[in-house]
Parts: C-alpha cells; sequence; structure tokens
C-alpha cells in the first residue's frame, strides 16, 4: 500500500525559503506571483492492505518524526 505525506508550514509561520523562491521567480521576470509557501512530500511503501491501519500508522510516524508539529502541518493520502 501506498502513503503520501504532505508537510507544509502552519498559517502564521514565517517561510524563509518559500520567500527565497518568489524573490528568485521575480528576478526570472515571473510576474504576477503573491505569497509562495515551500514543504515537502515523503512518499511511503507499507506493508498491508488495511487502510485504517496504514493510515493510523502513518499519522504516527508524522507525530514522532516526519513532521515538526508545533510549527508544521500534515496531510495524508492512502492508495
Amino acid at each position: 500500500m501506498k502513503a503520501r505525506v504532505h508537510v507544509m508550514l502552519k498559517d502564521g509561520v514565517l517561510d524563509p525559503q518559500g520567500q527565497a523562491v518568489a524573490h528568485a521567480l521575480g528576478a526570472l521576470g515571473f510576474e504576477g506571483v503573491g505569497e509562495v509557501r515551500q514543504g515537502k512530500v515523503i512518499d511511503l511503501d507499507l506493508a498491508g492492505t488495511d487502510r485504517a491501519a496504514a493510515e493510523a500508522q502513518v499519522r504516527e510516524m508524522c507525530e514522532k518524526l516526519l513532521a515538526n508539529t508545533v510549527i508544521e502541518r500534515y496531510d495524508i493520502e492512502i492508495g
């Protein structure tokens, strides 16, 4: 079973990487780009076929390692 985790900084948390990307896009001539937020995607290949168990396992992974839940939020896709 496959799982994908999207990790992003929470709203209100300063995103210096996103600001650098926005600045670079402007310098390259791309106009009209507003705020840029940068995050990460983590793909996992899980053993097992129980969707609910897989989601619970990935949620625990996020809480313990994959996301800093103080400043980041995460979304899980199971497929």
